[in-house]
């Protein structure tokens, strides 16, 4: 008996964004790693917990998938873009990822009110609202750094943001344990 309640386009474009998911924590991973060899222990510990977070993203709709009774197409991940050449760059790349993140989230959104598949409609509206707060994130980092020093940061200026940073509090919890009461 087939018990798959997704359609092949969307079972596809659903293991898809998992893919995309996957390569987020990579890069996030990657520019953690850039971060700490650059002596920002902060900064690489919020990017660390972020590649966390959208690992658990990455679960999240692999579990969709599965519990619609549709197939998981686990496939290799695109090398993460090489290391930023400065914290503004980094978090600029950051934005700019979280951006195209986001098209592709609301591509799915699409699709799904298109087929009227509600169940995954209603699905996607968590990672909508996640998006919002990745977005908004990502552009109060850079805020920040234009507001300590405009466009000639110093390392007073990268201390005191890495020092924030470390003290930002950690919300990336296991994919069991999100809810879209609680992402």
């Amino acid at each position: 008996m087939n018990t798959n309640r997704l359609s092949k386009t969307l079972a596809a474009a659903l293991n898809e964004q998992m893919t995309k998911e996957a390569h987020a924590s990579q890069i996030y991973l990657s520019y953690a790693a850039w971060a700490d060899h650059q002596g920002f222990e902060g900064t690489a510990n919020f990017l660390f917990r972020h590649a966390q977070e959208e690992r658990n993203h990455m679960m999240k709709i692999l579990e969709y998938i599965l519990k619609r009774g549709a197939e998981v197409k686990v496939v290799a991940i695109p090398a993460p873009p090489a290391h930023p050449s400065d914290m503004k760059t980094c978090f600029e790349k950051v934005f700019e990822h979280e951006v195209e993140n986001t098209e592709a989230i609301y591509k799915l959104v699409k699709m799904s009110l298109d087929e009227q598949d509600w169940a995954t409609w209603n699905f996607m509206q968590w990672f909508v609202k996640e998006q919002i707060e990745e977005e908004t994130l990502a552009m109060n980092l850079i805020d920040k750094l234009k507001i300590t020093a405009g466009e000639k940061l110093d390392l007073n200026d990268l201390y005191t943001l890495d020092r924030d940073l470390a003290g930002t509090p950690d919300e990336a919890r296991s994919a069991q344990d999100v809810t879209a009461d609680k992402p």
